[in-house]
């Protein structure tokens, strides 16, 4: 039999060495200065009260069907059913389809609970519940996601999350798709 010792201890140090990069893409620093640019304007639209109020407003009383809303029934509703176009279509809405772009491929504002409160464009999960671009938010902290295709579009992008703030306490998160290409 064989000693097995120097091929583990390779495959090791490989793992040990490499294994942060593997799956993580850093930005060069001129793109990641774009994006912090790109952060901060998104950290003043999780502060407007159109944001910040709606958020409030869904926290305090959540309709009965988001509550009843599954991610099966999310993803069989087609992007004109009357609650999915509510999203798009109140202030809120409104309000982050005001700030679409070349840059912005798209945004969604979701509740203490991950539950969607608006957005651009229908999303393809009804809730991120345990998901870090909503968590590492409630947390107070800003997420920045690794560099992706876009499921929708197509476009190469980053997602940006920040937390909406009541105050010093995270209330929810607005998650916003940045394009590469336009940055």
């Amino acid at each position: 039999m064989r000693n097995r010792f120097p091929a583990l201890l390779l495959a090791l140090a490989f793992c040990v060495l490499c294994g942060p990069l593997l799956g993580a893409e850093s930005l060069d620093p001129s793109l990641q200065a774009k994006v912090d640019a790109q952060i901060k304007a998104i950290q003043e639209w999780a502060a407007d009260p159109v944001i910040l109020n709606a958020v409030k407003t869904q926290n305090a009383t959540p309709p009965a069907e988001y509550t009843a809303m599954t991610q099966d029934k999310w993803k069989e509703l087609s992007k004109l059913d009357p609650l999915v176009r509510s999203f798009d279509k109140s202030a809120a809405g409104q309000f982050l389809k005001s700030k679409r772009s070349e840059v912005i491929i798209r945004a969604f504002v979701s509740d203490a609970v991950g539950q969607k409160v608006a957005f651009t464009t229908k999303t393809l999960t009804w809730s991120h519940k345990g998901d870090p671009k909503h968590e590492v938010p409630l947390t107070g902290k800003i997420w920045q996601g690794a560099v992706e295709q876009d499921k929708v579009t197509g476009y190469e992008q980053i997602q940006i999350a920040v937390p909406v703030l009541d105050g010093a306490k995270a209330i929810g998160s607005l998650v916003v798709g940045l394009n590469i290409s336009k940055l």
